[in-house]
């Protein structure tokens, strides 16, 4: 087995140095993929859409008519609206209408109060908000036209949470994005990147060009905590903390991780007012490739420079990989930002660039095809699958052991193991995407 290192030792590559011309990109890439977010990031978008699209308007919207993708009804009909207790798009539209911040992008519904909660939920009972899917081709699309006398606005978001693409006002256009400038807003290139790169570059970046990472602790630990309280979502976290207690499981570091990671997402999906850091645009992604590496600092007392480092190579990593994967799709993408972590980890415990592609293709091994039915409560079962997964794969790796090239999808080179894993997720889950979504929109109450 291989000796976990000293918090006092300097990590060594077990491969030559690769060449950092992508590393202004990967800079660009954590700089917009790790970002604060307020809620789940689809009934966010939506919120956002009508708040600038009441800015617009000019004055209180009376009526709302809004519009999603088929996906992003997937994974917002299911998850409660930060700060309203409520679950689904219709109140992310109408609180986003009422009391969004337009300039607030993923924290549009930040200090929303009491009255303008209750406002919304007046405007959704008196049946003045619509929803439904829009026939269009971008996965990730929201629509808000907001009305109030004779007046309307029209704002649309596509392909990227923030990303506004159109906006009308009674009709006319005021604003139409360039169609070149139809995906992210701050573009970056990763087409080049390959495991090794995004390794090195964590162990030898400037550490004042990712400092703003350990926000990504802070943030997501406070949510952990409050997570642990048990009020929130499933409180998965707390009972098998509880359960962990009482002897029923056994305590360690993987508890550890496995419980305060999930608590985090219990907090985030039952509506807690604090925000997350996301990665790739989704706060459980930005927990899953956070928490677990923020665990396992602390259990090897890491200083500030490896707490930093290994989460610079965990958000990274879960970026690469989901640059593979489309922005919205059948796949959870827990898993794969969980890889992401389970890179952080082997890096504080082995210190090479071997341990962190034999976890990484041991998890691709593993949790390759979870289905992602859409975001609720019950996605923090899937971040404490996934998580568990990570250390488990992690200690096969400081053992010498992986999953090989000989089983599944999984190849002898990692990086073609997770673009085994993109295709999977972009060709052949398309019909289960289909079907998830038909059977949440159909689905019947027993009787």
């Amino acid at each position: 087995m291989t000796n976990p290192v000293s918090p006092s030792q300097t990590p060594q590559m077990t491969t030559p140095a690769a060449n950092s011309t992508l590393w202004p990109e990967y800079l660009k890439a954590l700089r917009q993929e790790v970002v604060p977010a307020l809620g789940c990031t689809e009934p966010v978008s939506l919120a956002l859409a009508a708040a600038i699209a009441t800015r617009e308007l000019g004055r209180p919207a009376e009526r709302i008519d809004a519009r999603v993708s088929a996906n992003l009804m997937k994974n917002g009909m299911g998850v409660t609206v930060p700060g309203t207790g409520t679950v689904g798009l219709t109140i992310a539209a109408a609180v986003g209408a009422i009391g969004g911040d337009p300039d607030g992008r993923l924290q549009v519904l930040k200090g929303l109060t009491e009255a303008q909660v209750a406002n919304a939920k007046a405007m959704i009972a008196a049946g003045r908000v619509t929803l439904g899917v829009a026939d269009v081709p971008n996965i990730l699309y929201a629509e808000a036209v907001v009305h109030a006398g004779g007046d309307s606005a029209r704002v649309c978001i596509a392909d990227a949470h923030t990303h506004v693409v159109r906006i009308e006002r009674n009709g006319q256009l005021l604003f139409a994005a360039a169609e070149e400038d139809a995906a992210d807003e701050t573009p970056y290139d990763l087409q080049g990147a390959s495991t090794r790169d995004v390794f090195e570059f964590a162990l030898r970046v400037p550490l004042e060009q990712v400092d703003f990472l350990l926000e990504a602790a802070e943030l997501n630990d406070a949510l952990s905590q409050v997570g642990m309280s048990g009020d929130y979502g499933l409180h998965i976290g707390a009972t098998l903390k509880r359960q962990s207690l009482a002897g029923l499981m056994p305590e360690g570091l993987m508890t550890e991780i496995m419980t305060r990671t999930t608590a985090a997402s219990d907090a985030r999906m039952g509506g807690a007012t604090l925000p997350a850091m996301s990665n790739s645009g989704s706060g459980n992604q930005g927990i899953a490739a956070t928490m677990p590496v923020v665990v396992v600092a602390e259990h090897v007392g890491a200083t500030r420079e490896q707490l930093l480092r290994a989460l610079a190579l965990s958000h990274l990593m879960a970026v690469y990989i989901h640059s593979r994967l489309p922005k919205l799709s059948a796949l959870c993408a827990v898993t794969t930002a969980a890889m992401g972590a389970a890179a952080g980890m082997a890096y504080l415990l082995d210190g090479g660039d071997a341990a962190v592609n034999m976890a990484i293709s041991s998890m691709i091994g593993d949790l390759a095809g979870m289905i992602c039915d859409g975001a609720s409560n019950s996605c923090a079962m899937k971040v404490s699958t996934s998580v568990t997964a990570a250390w488990k794969a992690v200690l096969m790796a400081l053992d010498g052991t992986r999953v090989t090239g000989n089983e599944g999808i999984v190849a002898e080179d990692v990086d073609n193991s997770i673009r085994n894993l993109g295709e999977l997720a972009c060709q052949g889950m398309q019909q289960t995407d289909a079907q998830i979504l038909h059977i949440m929109m159909h689905k019947r109450a027993s009787a």
